[in-house]
């Protein structure tokens, strides 16, 4: 996972036989889900089977149960294996609980799965208190808030997401589910409505979801064309002031089309 994942597809911890499938639809990083996803009375069950799926040429993520939860010790050891890649942390509202869950699991990477407004309030302690990436649990943060609308009304959290990821040094965070499966336009709206805000990568619920969101997240080729022209009038203007369509290359311009031709190098 040294390259960011733009995509997180979610399997459910007790279906451990979907997770080759997961695997195989393109998602940059799949999700186990201990938490969600498993009834209570399944829990033991389900993290039992997790383990003896787990494979280490083939690592993922494992959303664990929360730290006020009787199955958090046992969840947290469970990522000590070498087929976690990384743990999400549900609920992330106390860098205690970080600290935790690092000690437990042998110091893997913690992402820090803000969904209430006491995770919210904590953010910039929390993307300093040594987790890998934030992300953002935006149904159950709407929830937490009574808040219907996932437009509007949130963008005001997602914008502090994404500052507080910037001052951390942390990668860009990663927005939250859309619960639409079959409506591949909304799929499309909300993942590029994340990235032009700042995100990274957004959570999925269905494989179907997970090449769309890889495309919102990637550069489009006339994104690309336009870096190039970029580069190359900068490059060969000598460090003298240039202009492309009719505007001004000036620092900061340049550095964005440098940035998107890396990302499509990556």
């Amino acid at each position: 996972m040294t390259t960011q994942p733009r995509s997180y597809l979610f399997v459910p911890g007790d279906r451990t036989e979907r997770i080759g499938k997961a695997r195989a639809s393109g998602a940059d990083a799949v999700i186990v889900d201990l938490e969600d996803a498993v009834a209570p009375a399944g829990k033991t069950a389900a993290r039992d089977a997790v383990s003896n799926t787990l494979d280490a040429a083939h690592p993922v993520v494992v959303r664990i149960n929360g730290a006020e939860t009787g199955w958090f010790g046992d969840d947290a050891r469970l990522c000590a294996h070498p087929g976690v890649a990384a743990v999400m942390l549900p609920k992330a509202d106390s860098t205690d609980a970080v600290a935790a869950l690092r000690a437990a699991s042998g110091d893997k990477p913690v992402l820090a799965l803000i969904e209430s407004a006491a995770g919210m309030a904590n953010l910039r302690t929390l993307a300093g208190g040594g987790i890998a990436r934030l992300v953002f649990g935006s149904i159950d943060f709407q929830l937490d808030l009574d808040i219907a609308d996932d437009d509007l009304a949130l963008l005001p959290f997602r914008m502090r997401l994404v500052l507080a990821s910037r001052v951390a040094n942390l990668p860009p965070p990663v927005d939250g589910v859309t619960t639409a499966l079959d409506d591949a336009a909304r799929i499309e709206h909300e993942a590029r409505r994340a990235r032009s805000l700042g995100f990274g990568g957004k959570l999925c619920i269905h494989p179907k979801q997970v090449t769309i969101v890889n495309a919102a997240f990637s550069p489009t080729p006339a994104e690309l064309d336009w870096a190039r022209r970029i580069v190359d009038a900068a490059g060969g203007a000598g460090g003298a002031a240039v202009a492309v369509d009719g505007r001004m290359v000036d620092a900061p311009v340049l550095a964005r089309a440098r940035r998107l031709l890396a990302a499509a190098r990556r």
